[in-house]
């Protein structure tokens, strides 16, 4: 199974047709997204071509390839209008042995981590900044922001397979690896 996660569409038509081309070259069999989908927040600038009716209609086609949680900015009114499940908290992946805690991280992060087990993974979202950080217990790891990387960062995208996660722009070029 091959996952390509990404996070902070933000209601960016632009970017969310390049992370779509992205989705389709890694020819990915599930797409998880990380939250903050149409709104693009209130200490946000309008990200490049703000259409969220445009994000949906791009989306709501491949309902039954997407796993998602709750950003900070997704709401119920939100869920009316996507095809596919977005008010879960969190998801969890089985990969190699290892649980992948997947959320947004405005509940759960570093600073509030969830129960994790040696050698678990949480995946978030959230801060806009790629970040691969291992603590005592567990590895923490983001994708970044497809719409509004912060501090310098790509517009960027990870894919999960075969235990390895691969950083990468929308390009496709990578620049960083973590392995299971």
């Amino acid at each position: 199974m091959k996952y390509f996660i990404a996070s902070d569409i933000h209601g960016s038509a632009f970017y969310c047709k390049k992370m779509l081309e992205a989705f389709e070259r890694e020819g990915a069999d599930r797409l998880v997204l990380l939250g903050d989908i149409l709104y693009h927040g209130p200490r946000n600038d309008l990200p490049k071509d703000y259409a969220p009716k445009e994000v949906i209609e791009l989306i709501n086609p491949l309902s039954s390839r997407i796993f998602c949680v709750r950003g900070n900015c997704d709401s119920e009114v939100d869920q009316m209008v996507l095809t596919f499940p977005i008010l879960a908290d969190y998801c969890l992946i089985s990969e190699q042995n290892r649980m992948v805690f997947v959320t947004h991280g405005h509940q759960y992060n570093l600073q509030t981590p969830p129960l994790l087990q040696a050698g678990d993974v949480l995946l978030h979202g959230h801060t806009h900044v790629p970040a691969c950080t291992k603590t005592d217990t567990f590895t923490y790891l983001n994708p970044g922001s497809i719409s509004l990387p912060k501090e310098g960062s790509h517009h960027s995208y990870m894919t999960l397979e075969n235990g390895i996660f691969r950083w990468k722009t929308l390009e496709g070029e990578e620049y960083q690896t973590f392995s299971l």
